[in-house]
């Protein structure tokens, strides 16, 4: 019914236009007495054979929705329903900001693809905590936090420990995103010493706690091989539970869409199905690098079950959906979860 009734009506809006609609359409058709059962009885595959234990946590399944999508945590409840293992909100900055100027959200149908530079456009952490904390459902919760953009890099760490401490009794994990190519200046904080400073003082932030929770880096696609060593190191010195491989990349190499086209709309990252090569072959290289001690979880072009499937060959030990959700619909998730017990049994 979505590839062949929704999406087109949705792709008929500019896509910021329809992100909209879809989000108050379904809180919408939630508030209707057993919609949520059905949606749950459709799209929901509950397994025991599909939990994963990482980083402490037990997933009841390895599919989860990635950062970008439910920023604001608005409908995670309604989410819980279609079969994620998990949800990951944000990226959430200590003080609300409107982001970029508008149009930044950009469709490469041709591609199967999306490149968006909104630019942390989110309610701000005490909004996001507040409304966390009135959630009805039990579904698992990854809180993705960032600097504001008018914070100079040299004062990120406190945007980090403010996002951190507010959102801490509200999520289950925390990812720490320095590789969004959305904030200006903010990549730079993927450099070697800015990066273990601010991932030092988190975790010294963290073991402070009753009980610390599991710390993730959130990487770029577009890091060198070297710079994947160094984030490697960085990772085992400090400590953290994991990584996320991939954000969206600046790169536009091998896209159908018309250069013209792509050239028009500017700046952002991309994501979606041309992502899918490049951010497998980041996965495998941290896994082997790594020797499998750090858990990662793949995001970037999963469009299908195999996408899902090579993931998860590669190494990873959960993974994300983002723009495939998009162009696939909410019956992605259980069709990758129905391969992967296919598969594994």
């Amino acid at each position: 019914m979505y590839k062949l009734l929704i999406k087109p009506i949705l792709f008929c809006f500019t896509p910021e236009t329809a992100h909209h609609i879809t989000f108050a359409f379904i809180k919408f058709l939630f508030k209707i007495p057993g919609v949520s059962s059905v949606f749950r009885l459709i799209y929901s595959v509950e397994d025991k054979r599909l939990e994963r234990t990482v980083f402490g946590i037990t997933f009841p399944n390895p599919v989860g929705l990635a950062a970008g999508f439910d920023k604001d945590a608005k409908i995670v409840d309604e989410f819980s329903v279609l079969g994620f293992g998990f949800i990951e909100i944000g990226t959430v900055t200590p003080v609300p900001q409107a982001g970029n100027d508008k149009p930044r959200l950009f469709r490469l149908p041709q591609d199967e693809a999306v490149i968006n530079r909104m630019g942390f456009n989110n309610g701000g952490m005490k909004e996001i905590a507040a409304r966390l904390r009135k959630r009805k459902s039990k579904v698992l919760i990854g809180g993705n936090i960032g600097k504001n953009k008018i914070t100079p890099n040299e004062e990120a760490l406190n945007d980090y420990i403010k996002a951190f401490n507010e959102l801490f009794d509200c999520v289950d994990y925390f990812v720490v995103n320095v590789s969004s190519p959305n904030t200006p200046g903010l990549r730079a904080l993927q450099e070697k010493e800015p990066l273990k400073k601010i991932l030092n003082s988190l975790q010294e932030v963290n073991n402070q706690k009753a009980v610390p929770k599991p710390i993730l880096l959130k990487i770029a696609p577009d890091l060198t091989n070297e710079q994947l060593d160094d984030i490697v190191e960085i990772i085992t010195e400090t400590k953290l539970a994991g990584i996320i491989a991939t954000n969206t990349t600046i790169s536009r190499d091998g896209l159908v869409t018309e250069k013209e086209n792509v050239e028009a709309i500017g700046m952002g990252g991309l994501s979606g199905r041309p992502l899918a090569v490049r951010s497998t072959e980041v996965i495998r290289y941290l896994v082997k690098k790594s020797n499998g001690t750090i858990p990662v979880i793949g995001v970037g072009g999963i469009h299908s079950p195999q996408d899902a499937l090579d993931k998860l060959d590669a190494g990873a030990s959960l993974i994300q959906l983002y723009s495939g959700f998009i162009y696939e619909g909410p019956a992605l998730v259980g069709a990758i979860n129905k391969a992967i017990l296919k598969k594994s049994f």
